[in-house]
């Protein structure tokens, strides 16, 4: 399997994923950032959330994530008659109405992705809070490593928030809990995709299975 690039090699040595240069290893401070001497590359960056603080942030976007996705994201009022609808149900209509590609697309990036990045990484922050390396470590890291780029409920809100305006013209548009609950996941999910994972390779002793 695949090693994640990485400039973490153990406590005392950095080693830059780009240009292979070794260096000595020291704390940063707040706003800190190490940089590769030779290529430029970013090396590590100070953390501000520790591991604890790391799960509080997961458990807190995971109760977002369910809330978003059972919740109405928007409602409707066409001639004194509501509708609301769901995430699912838009999934749903865009099948139905032969966007299949567009459908796959959505479920994939604002709920299997999220989904299996949250639950990825809880899992790790479960272990390493007691200092040991979670079943299935290196397997996990690597797959947060790929999948990390295609969360995109930011992209959702927005988009959200532009098709809700647009649609003024046409319907009574209400926003629903739904799309505050995503809103706050958006605001998580920043905050996690800011945090450094590498540290947990050399932070978490144990076998990188």
């Amino acid at each position: 399997m695949a090693a994640i690039p990485s400039s973490v090699t153990d406590a005392k040595r950095l080693i830059c994923g780009h240009c292979d240069s070794v260096y000595r290893r020291r704390e940063l401070g707040r706003g800190e950032v190490s940089l590769c001497a030779v290529c430029g590359a970013v090396l590590e960056r100070h953390q501000r959330l520790g591991n604890d603080a790391l799960a509080a942030v997961v458990l807190t976007a995971l109760i977002a994530f369910v809330q978003g996705n059972i919740w109405p994201i928007v409602t409707i009022s066409l001639n004194g008659q509501p509708s609301s609808a769901r995430l699912w149900d838009m999934v749903i209509i865009m099948w139905q109405d032969q966007a299949q590609i567009v459908a796959v697309i959505t479920a994939f990036t604002l709920f299997f992705f999220p989904l299996v990045n949250l639950l990825s990484l809880g899992w790790l922050l479960v272990f390493a809070r007691r200092g040991i390396r979670a079943p299935g470590f290196r397997a996990l890291m690597v797959t947060l490593h790929y999948l990390r780029p295609w969360t995109m409920s930011e992209v959702f809100v927005l988009g959200a928030i532009v098709a809700m305006v647009k649609a003024q013209s046409y319907f009574e548009v209400m926003p629903d809990k739904g799309i505050y609950a995503y809103g706050l996941l958006m605001v998580l999910v920043t905050a996690v995709a800011g945090t450094d994972l590498r540290r947990l390779w050399d932070g978490v002793p144990g076998p990188s299975r």
